[in-house]
């Protein structure tokens, strides 16, 4: 820093590198609260399974295990099905799938159950497609999540 003393210089350097800490630690803190569900989101979800069907976990292994005749699909994001998934599970995106139905199932009286991460986004998807006339669109709460923690089988599409 031309022209500053040398103690004025390294006051400049250490409040720039302090602020710099600061500006870090919010960035990580406004990063941790966006891993988590903010309540607007959480509001819309609550709405949403006001108006649709729910099932959870152990109904669904129950229902597969029975060959029960009905869609299971994944409505998370491509890097998520990749990492795993349901098996029999098909995989049309939360932000696709009001776009896609359609195409992949023109049936609306076909029982879908959809899942997402922990049941919120499948909550929407189930929402929405009711509103299209789907009239068995049904959300597993608990999502994936919960079927991992009940130690249940995953795949992968090698």
């Amino acid at each position: 820093m031309a022209g500053l003393p040398r103690a004025a210089a390294k006051r400049f350097f250490i409040q720039r590198d302090l602020c710099m800490k600061q500006v870090s630690q919010q960035n990580t803190f406004y990063w941790r609260i966006s891993m988590e569900h903010p309540p607007k989101f959480l509001a819309i979800c609550e709405d949403a399974r006001t108006r649709i069907q729910e099932t959870d976990v152990a109904t669904v292994k129950e229902r597969l295990e029975r060959g029960d005749d009905f869609l299971l699909i994944d409505t998370r994001e491509d890097r998520e099905w990749n990492k795993g998934h349901l098996p029999g599970a098909i995989h049309i995106g939360k932000g696709v799938i009001e776009r896609d139905i359609e195409a992949k199932v023109p049936d609306t009286d076909r029982e879908l159950i959809l899942y997402c991460g922990g049941g919120y986004r499948s909550a929407l998807a189930a929402d929405n497609l009711t509103k299209m006339g789907y009239t068995k669109a049904i959300s597993m709460d608990g999502g994936f999540r919960g079927w991992k923690d009940a130690g249940l089988e995953i795949v992968t599409d090698s």
